[in-house]
């Protein structure tokens, strides 16, 4: 299904720098707590089988800010972060270079 300009402007995409993170027993999924610059929000992802909670601490990440919540295993989850999908498992969209938290991505 193809988007149009207007769309896809819809979509509100900020850098986020992940402050903190919990692996969710017995699953794929990490709870993370991201700052957005002027916020934090916490986002729970199936990341869990590719990464530790060390490889994420401090890294900075893609996040959609303006999904609706959603109840994951009782933990409200407040946005989404981008990831690519590989044979290994999810791999993260990151950032070249070094930016602020709350960056818009466009």
């Amino acid at each position: 299904m193809k988007i149009n300009i207007d769309d896809f402007k819809k979509i509100e995409l900020k850098i986020g720098k992940v402050e903190f993170a919990e692996k969710i027993e017995n699953t794929k999924l990490i709870k993370l707590i991201v700052n957005l610059g002027d916020e934090k929000r916490t986002i729970v992802a199936g990341i869990g089988e590719r990464y530790s909670v060390e490889d994420l601490l401090g890294q900075l990440i893609v996040v959609v800010t303006n999904l609706e919540e959603k109840e994951i295993r009782g933990i409200k989850s407040q946005g989404m972060l981008l990831a690519a999908d590989s044979k290994e498992g999810p791999i993260l969209i990151v950032p070249l270079e070094q930016v602020e938290p709350g960056t818009i991505v466009r």
